[in-house]
């Protein structure tokens, strides 16, 4: 399983043009995270960091994007 940072760091070399605030701030989060399923801030694990992203994230399209967030939301299933 990859760490969210890398992850991150992949969004952002393919969605070219973010322009939804909860993804910036998602993936700014997510760039200095682990695994979702660690302590983030104040939160026991990064789960909701990675669903608004997710939710931001509806107009980042292509096969990256679909790849990436097949992913997550793979993650995020406990």
């Amino acid at each position: 399983m990859r760490k969210l940072s890398e992850i991150a760091a992949e969004a952002r070399k393919d969605w070219r043009h973010i322009n939804n605030g909860a993804s910036v701030s998602a993936l700014d989060a997510m760039a200095r995270m682990g695994l979702a399923s660690e302590p983030y801030g104040f939160d026991s694990n990064g789960y909701g960091i990675v669903g608004q992203f997710l939710v931001g994230a509806k107009g980042w399209r292509g096969p990256v994007a679909r790849r990436v967030k097949a992913e997550l939301r793979a993650m995020c299933k406990r």
